[in-house]
């Protein structure tokens, strides 16, 4: 794996070396945009606006609109920002991770020691392990001031969860949301038997991105000529019928799996 971010975690007064890595992988199967006519690749170009002539990487700069004019910002810019956050990743406060709603978590990257840096490592893992709590701070990150969690995963290594900020999380307020009628009795008794009886210990081995693997079946078909056919394996029905109907053939269809 190739490092994205180097600095350290700021731990009170200690400082521990570390690179951060990417946890995370698309698991999509990589499909090219063609032109229809001849099936040659799509490119995409950066151009300029006014002359639609095409600018190189090292002639890009960045700059904010102010009235009628951009103000260019370069590296030294971003780095005087907050000079101490481009290096240190600093944890403000320690949380219990179950009092942070999942709305808040983004993407997961995996923490590693650097040299001189593997003691103090250790220890902010165990003592996260032993308290069972979590560090939540900010780093600088590709030019962005980056919330995050630090957090032991699998007991063996510390992660960092990126965090979205209060304000990028969207009101719910406009969503056509149901009054609040209580549900009847029966119905609420049947609902948690069904949560009861689906209830098992999270194993994420046990879920696989089906959709990759009956695509290429198509794709292997039809690059021998066929056509090929995947079963529908789940049938979603939009009408409105009877709940109790469906509780009881939900709960009905649950035992016959378990027998």
């Amino acid at each position: 794996m190739r490092a994205i971010w180097n600095g350290a975690i700021g731990f009170g007064l200690v400082n521990i070396p570390i690179k951060l890595y990417s946890a995370t992988e698309e698991s999509n199967i990589d499909l090219d945009m063609l032109d229809k006519d001849d099936l040659q690749n799509i490119n995409f170009k950066r151009v300029n606006s006014k002359t639609g002539k095409e600018v190189q990487w090292a002639n890009i700069v960045k700059g904010y609109k102010m009235e009628d004019r951009y103000i260019v910002l370069d590296k030294e810019d971003f780095e005087e920002v907050s000079p101490e956050k481009s290096k240190i990743l600093n944890i403000k406060q320690f949380v219990d991770i179950n009092e942070i709603d999942s709305a808040y978590f983004e993407s997961s990257y995996f923490l590693e020691p650097q040299k001189n840096g593997e003691e103090a490592y250790r220890l902010l893992l165990k003592a996260l392990l032993k308290t069972k709590m979590a560090g939540i701070g900010t780093f600088i990150l590709r030019e962005k001031e980056i919330l995050c969690l630090v957090r032991p995963y699998e007991d063996k290594v510390l992660m960092v969860n990126r965090m979205r900020y209060p304000e990028e999380i969207r009101s719910f307020e406009d969503l056509k949301l149901p009054t609040a009628k209580k549900p009847k009795d029966e119905e609420m008794a049947m609902a948690e038997s069904l949560i009861k009886q689906l209830a098992t210990k999270f194993d994420p081995e046990k879920y696989k991105n089906t959709y990759n693997d009956d695509l290429m079946k198509i794709i292997e078909a039809k690059a021998k000529g066929k056509t090929k056919k995947v079963e529908t394996k789940e049938e979603v029905s939009a009408k409105a019928t009877d709940l109790m109907a469906q509780l009881k053939a939900s709960l009905e269809a649950g035992k016959v799996k378990a027998s």
